[in-house]
């Protein structure tokens, strides 16, 4: 208990400089020290600063109840109580590269082409930070970018252009937990501490002393599991690790056990993914809990993380002229649906953190709006005053968040009622889309046609438990008529499908005579060296295939 009231007694001081910089008119808190003017191109005011906090794999559910009954997070509460947060936030692809790719280009997937891990942005390519820089701002990046191309694994690589190959193979070693050091031991990610001390050292000794606006960029790796090298040479991230330190900020009591369908019942690619996340086998009940718990652990070290960042803006006096964001580029299912990891349509894999709290930001305010992350870029340029391009896929933000003029709201480009996900990468046989509306979710695959699609209704089915495809055949037609408008899905689809096998040829050919022994102890390789004759066979036939198809 001592770390958690710790940590809480800081919250509270936090929390009391904040109000000491507003006053109330009635029952409404007025942002005095964050300014009386609408945030918008036309103002004259000093421009403002921007913190932005990216983290990786955390569930936006638990941002607002009933998700943030199972673990505490004190500075996200902090930014619900002096900001706005969104209730309905999307990544625009649920893995690392990709959806990072669309948050600092602001293009859907199938625009930047990010299929996978490997394929990102060009190193050179224009990003809402580079636009800024350009028009004054001061800019600065600490830790996990990963929005260009040529990163990650080997395995990860072929695991995605080898997709669609009539085979099953585990990539993932089984999803476990770790409890490391005692109940001080806070810094258990020293890398994103690390690099949290950078950002608030920069805030503390360069930041202050600006004449110009500026931006900050933190990326954390948190809470994205651990890797698990005691499945072999190439091994994947399994293992959720954490201390009793930030375990006893979960509430046990609160954890929901997900309800899981026989494997018979499942949705084919979920099969598919949950096969090669090495998760049908069988999980006791306080296996599923410790995951769950472990991984909720991990949220609240992030949480922490921010907390420093926030603490450095509210020591320095900046705070009060700086937006904050926080968010991350996708979520993790931590068990849900017979998967951890993301690389799914499912809310605990698509659903992200959106909070952003700052002068004339809305405070104590929480939307409804559907949004995604293609929206930070142009939300960015208009924070800077910044003319915004007339072909980003996102919409900025700011007409939602802040306090603005009726007849200022009324002439922006607002924001559609929809929002667009796509998964092309591994861990998946099939390229997904999602399309998010009021109520409903559809998820379709690949053609439209060979893979069935799934429909819910997220207002009575939360847990997404009951496809209603076929039993609502008008509502799936117009979603599907709808997504076919926004991206034509099935040539998308037969892209991804060419570029894959042309990238598994180009690296085959690379490694000459060492193939067979390469492609045998990639991350599958406990089942590739059981039966290698049956899964080369099987490469063999699908290199043979039509390549038009």
């Amino acid at each position: 208990m001592r770390g958690r009231d710790g940590e809480g007694a800081r919250t509270v001081v936090l929390a009391a400089l904040l109000l000491a910089s507003t006053r109330w008119e009635g029952a409404k808190a007025r942002p005095v020290a964050w300014g009386h003017g609408h945030l918008s191109a036309g103002s004259s005011q000093r421009a403002r600063n921007v913190v932005m906090v990216m983290c990786d794999a955390f569930d936006g559910r638990l941002t607002f109840y009933p998700g943030n009954q199972t673990v505490i997070l004190p500075f996200i509460n902090l930014m619900k109580r002096y900001g706005t947060v969104f209730l309905n936030a999307y990544t625009n692809s649920p893995i690392c590269c990709p959806s990072r790719a669309a948050m600092w280009s602001g293009l859907f997937t199938h625009l930047t082409e990010s299929w996978n891990n490997f394929k990102g942005l060009d190193p050179n390519y224009t990003t809402w930070m580079d636009l800024m820089q350009k028009h004054g701002y001061r800019t600065q990046k600490y830790g996990k970018l990963d929005y260009t191309s040529g990163h990650h694994s080997v395995s990860n690589r072929v695991e995605a252009w080898t997709r669609d190959v009539d085979f099953l193979l585990r990539q993932e070693g089984r999803p476990m937990v770790n409890l490391t050091g005692n109940e001080t031991f806070v810094r258990v990610m020293e890398e994103d501490w690390q690099n949290t001390d950078k950002a608030a050292s920069w805030i503390r000794k360069e930041a202050i002393n600006f004449s110009q606006p500026f931006v900050l960029y933190l990326g954390l790796n948190l809470p994205h599991p651990y890797p698990s090298p005691s499945t072999g040479e190439n091994f994947g991230s399994s293992t959720f690790l954490t201390s009793p330190y930030w375990l006893e900020k979960v509430r046990y009591e609160a954890i929901k056990i997900p309800k899981w369908p026989p494997l018979s019942d499942m949705h084919p690619v979920d099969y598919y993914s949950s096969y090669t996340k090495n998760c049908t086998g069988q999980f006791a009940r306080k296996e599923i809990r410790d995951i769950r718990a472990f991984y909720y652990a991990m949220c609240a070290e992030t949480d922490a993380m921010l907390g420093e960042i926030i603490s450095a803006l509210s020591d320095t006096g900046l705070l009060k002229r700086t937006i904050v964001i926080f968010t991350a580029d996708h979520g993790e299912l931590a068990m849900e649906h017979q998967q951890f990891y993301k690389m799914s349509m499912y809310e605990a894999s698509s659903h992200v953190p959106l909070l952003v709290m700052g002068p004339s930001i809305k405070a104590h305010h929480r939307l409804s709006n559907v949004v995604s992350l293609v929206d930070i870029y142009p939300t960015m340029l208009d924070i800077a005053r910044i003319p915004i391009p007339q072909n980003l896929s996102g919409y900025s933000l700011i007409p939602l968040l802040a306090e603005m003029a009726e007849d200022e709201v009324s002439s922006r480009r607002l924001h559609p009622t929809w929002v667009l996900s796509e998964f092309h990468g591994c861990n998946a046989n099939s390229s997904t889309y999602m399309l998010r509306t009021d109520k409903w979710k559809y998820i379709a695959y690949s053609d439209g046609h060979s893979v069935s699609p799934q429909l819910f209704d997220l207002s009575v089915d939360p847990d997404e438990l009951t496809n209603i495809a076929t039993t609502f055949p008008e509502v799936t037609h117009s979603l599907d008529k709808k997504l076919h408008s926004i991206v034509n899905y099935p040539r998308i689809s037969a892209s991804v499908h060419k570029y894959n096998k042309k990238q598994f040829i180009n690296w085959k050919q690379s490694l000459g005579r060492n193939y067979s022994n390469v492609i045998a102890n990639l991350r599958w390789h406990q089942d590739w060296l059981k039966e290698p004759r049956k899964y080369k066979d099987a490469i063999h036939r699908w290199l043979q295939m039509n390549t038009n198809e």
